[in-house]
């Protein structure tokens, strides 16, 4: 993977609160198994859960961040593309590119731009407050992208994912989850699992397949990106960098965690999904590259 030095980072797409101390008190924690860490996705038997009323917690939780110090690293400085946090944010620059132009021609829908959030250790959200430990997330209530960056640690050092490429499928990924918000899929999934709550996991693994076919197709369509000068994001992606990304959601499969952590694999208690499922849906959306094909509510995963 090499990204084009020429390319513009947008810096608009990003809110940076790191630092500004976040949220503490109720946390969603998902353990990964014995350590600091969480699971990536929309944890959706939690924030359901959150989002669906009882705490009032459903309106905008008002913060913001400053991105002062992240404008003058990542869009003035020379060695932009030295620093994580520049490096990410370009990634969902490529992301937000893609669905501008895939969303209306794959479902007819425009798409709206969001922003990822940069926090340290905790967070206030319209889903209510989180720690680190929940890994990055999507929450719909306010339509934002939440990640500690020291999430990649976590990655690579407990789960083993430790190429490059984990990274923005991390974020293609959440990114999947705004358009299934913006389709309403959230919504609809909610509903099944209030009037169904015994087919609440499967729902939810439903839903976090569908995530990663839909980072799949980004990916296929990576290199295609430009920012708004026209310059291409992503001069190449090889091979390899695919295979990074599908050895991440192989290390994130609810069977490989569980057997981390020593614990019994219980399918009836998957939530996002196994190794070998989430592999195949990302496959399924690289190779075809396009998000129509993402369809992980119809038939069998």
């Amino acid at each position: 993977m090499e990204l084009n030095e020429n390319a513009r980072i947008d810096t608009s797409q990003i809110d940076d609160r790191r630092g500004s101390g976040g949220g503490g008190g109720m946390g969603i924690p998902i353990p990964i198994g014995g350590g600091r860490g969480g699971i990536v996705g929309i944890v959706i038997a939690v924030l359901v859960a959150l989002v669906g009323g009882g705490l009032g917690l459903n309106a905008m939780t008002g913060e913001e961040g400053d991105n002062a110090a992240l404008e003058q690293r990542c869009e003035e400085a020379p060695d932009a593309l030295e620093h994580l946090d520049c490096r990410n944010n370009l990634y969902v620059n490529s992301i937000q590119a893609y669905w501008r132009t895939a969303l209306p021609e794959a479902f007819g829908e425009q798409y709206r731009p969001t922003r990822t959030v940069f926090f340290d250790r905790a967070v206030n959200t319209a889903c209510g407050s989180a720690d680190s430990g929940v890994g990055p997330f999507y929450c719909p209530a306010d339509s934002l992208v939440y990640i500690d960056l020291s999430f990649y640690e976590v990655l690579s050092e407990q789960l083993g994912a430790s190429g490059e490429f984990a990274q923005p499928y991390v974020l293609a990924h959440e990114y999947g989850h705004h358009v299934q918000n913006l389709l309403g899929t959230n919504e609809q999934v909610r509903r099944a699992q209030q009037r169904d709550p015994g087919a609440a996991n499967e729902l939810s693994v439903r839903l976090e397949l569908q995530a990663d076919c839909y980072a799949g197709a980004w990916a296929k369509n990576a290199t295609g990106t430009a920012d708004d000068r026209g310059q291409k994001i992503f001069t190449s992606i090889t091979e390899r960098d695919i295979a990074e990304a599908i050895d991440t959601a192989e290390a994130i499969g609810d069977d490989a965690i569980s057997e981390r952590a020593n614990r019994p694999v219980n399918p009836d208690e998957f939530t996002h999904g196994s190794s070998a499922d989430r592999k195949r849906w990302f496959n399924r959306g690289y190779e075809s590259g396009d998000p129509a094909t993402c369809d992980t509510f119809s038939g069998a995963v």
